[in-house]
């Protein structure tokens, strides 16, 4: 099968994550989409995203190709569909297009014979959706990763419930922590490290290489992606990785992409004081729009950064590259390579923020490429219509 993951209709929606990847590279549960999905169909997936991503995520195209929405969560019943699908064939959903399959990946779908799933389908529709979601997603992933293997040893001194529900792959360090996986599963990757003092309360999934730091609060359903840190509090969070939220201070209900740090003693609002329903900013409308939610707290794109005492209000969507930092509440949206806070915003300048980008990107042992540069740069001028100078 030639797996191609297609991001459909959802790059609009999933703004500002999709400014800098494909839907499928979002991190929902333990895993990305691209490696949910090429683990359940035992394929290598290339993508069909915008034109502006694929130098840096290519499409490869065959005589005979399988188009799968790329946030849709693979089940038993949907993979199997997907596989008895025959050539010039769509699989859907009532009106949701699950899949096709054809010799042409810019086929018109309206031209194939349509195949009804009738099973119940989850999906990432909106960025909210990325942590609301979590807590199933992230069983799912526990349950497949850990399937037919033994966990390592919890360490002595750690005090645990649950230890059926806990995995801990090799080279991980936990000491004098807290584990209760009674509420759901937790997941401990390679190298990762909960340092002392650190209580969580499952479903948590902390991905290789990152840190719990002393004395950290974790709330689930929460996953840390790979290379990163967390401290403070904690609460039904996902962090795609490579991001820092390092320090006292409290995260819920929210979403930060990768390369982002969040400053000593910043607080995410994730309930409003008449406890109201949450607008968050839509990138398609141009306007606040309503997510049925009463808890929602932090979105922040790739690349942006608060300093330290940082308030954001609740339902706060910060786009790509922005460095947030002053005295009170910064407003609930900030653009795309934004610099300043409540005293005045202006243009942060192009040069300056690659420059950050590369010596944060380095203390990991990884560089801004030109693709990435470009990608970036596309960003900026999309994102200029949000931005102004005051």
């Amino acid at each position: 099968m030639n797996l191609i993951l297609a991001d459909f209709q959802s790059h609009q929606r999933l703004l500002p994550f999709t400014y800098t990847r494909p839907a499928a590279e979002i991190r929902c549960g333990i895993r990305t989409f691209t490696e949910k999905w090429g683990k359940a169909l035992d394929t290598q997936p290339s993508f069909l995203t915008e034109d502006y991503l694929q130098e840096k995520y290519p499409l490869v195209e065959t005589e005979d190709n399988s188009v799968v929405a790329a946030t849709v969560f693979p089940t038993e019943a949907i993979v199997k569909a997907i596989k008895a699908l025959k050539p010039e064939q769509k699989l859907m959903a009532a009106d949701r297009l699950i899949a096709y399959r054809s010799a042409n990946v810019h086929t018109p779908t309206i031209e194939l014979e349509q195949v009804l799933l009738m099973d119940e389908v989850e999906a990432i529709d909106h960025t909210w959706d990325i942590f609301s979601k979590n807590g199933k997603a992230l069983q799912a992933d526990f349950d497949q990763i850990t399937q037919g293997r033994k966990s390592a040893p919890i360490p002595e001194g750690v005090q645990y419930l649950s230890p059926e529900n806990i995995f801990i792959e090799e080279g991980a360090r936990i000491q004098f922590a807290t584990l209760n996986a009674s509420t759901g599963p937790i997941y401990i990757g390679k190298n990762a490290e909960v340092m002392e003092g650190s209580i969580i309360r499952g479903g948590f999934a902390l991905c290789d290489h990152s840190a719990t730091k002393l004395g950290t609060k974790v709330y689930g359903p929460t996953t840390v992606g790979p290379h990163s840190k967390i401290g403070g509090e904690v609460n039904n969070s996902v962090i795609f990785g490579y991001s820092n939220k390092g320090h006292e201070g409290f995260l819920g209900n929210s979403v930060l992409g990768e390369w982002c740090n969040i400053g000593a003693d910043s607080n995410t609002s994730n309930l409003k004081n008449n406890y109201a329903e949450v607008k968050l900013w839509n990138y398609e409308t141009g306007r606040f729009a309503k997510t049925g939610l009463q808890f929602c707290g932090l979105m922040m794109g790739d690349h942006s950064k608060c300093g330290i005492n940082t308030m954001f209000n609740t339902g706060t969507v910060v786009g790509v590259s922005a460095n947030i930092y002053g005295a009170g509440y910064p407003r609930n949206f900030i653009p795309s390579f934004n610099w300043g806070g409540p005293q005045g915003n202006m243009t942060y300048k192009t040069q300056k923020a690659y420059e950050v980008a590369d010596v944060v990107m380095q203390r990991r042992g990884l560089t801004l490429h030109q693709t990435d540069i470009r990608i970036l740069d596309r960003v900026f001028e999309d994102t200029s219509v949000f931005r102004k100078d005051k």
